[in-house]
């Protein structure tokens, strides 16, 4: 059944995803990622298809915390579940990205998008884990 906590958690992965994704890479790293040559878009990103892949995500992450989580300390369950999704979806992001694309550095853009995957899911595992377990105890 989907409910307050559903939805607060998607929202939440949605809000932390937008903001590190776009001050992640079109601010902070812009530069290193147009020497990296992997994105053909960096000035010219179509927002839209990021942010609806960040609704599909964070609908199903939202959908899956509670079927996952485990009874203890939210902020340890919200980095395991983070931890353990952000690896799921870093897989196809990082490796299999950089075995379809021309990179100037391998070695570099497998530190930096797996570091940029380990935040990003590190934040959304807690803020998933937070609004669900306010949600759930308001309930």
């Amino acid at each position: 059944m989907l409910n307050i906590s559903f939805f607060g958690s998607w929202l939440a992965y949605v809000v932390v995803t937008f903001a590190m994704g776009f001050i992640w890479h079109l601010v902070l790293f812009k530069q290193l990622y147009a020497k990296l040559a992997i994105y053909s878009r960096l000035d010219d990103p179509i927002i839209p298809l990021g942010l609806g892949a960040m609704l599909i995500q964070g609908a199903v992450l939202a959908y899956l915390y509670p079927l996952l989580a485990r009874p203890g300390n939210v902020l340890v369950e919200g980095l395991r579940f983070g931890l353990v999704m952000g690896l799921f979806i870093a897989s196809s992001a990082v490796l299999a990205e950089a075995a379809k694309q021309r990179v100037t550095s391998l070695p570099t853009w497998l530190v930096v998008e797996s570091v940029y995957y380990a935040i990003q899911f590190s934040l959304c595992g807690v803020a998933i884990a937070f609004v669900h377990s306010k949600f759930q105890n308001a309930a």
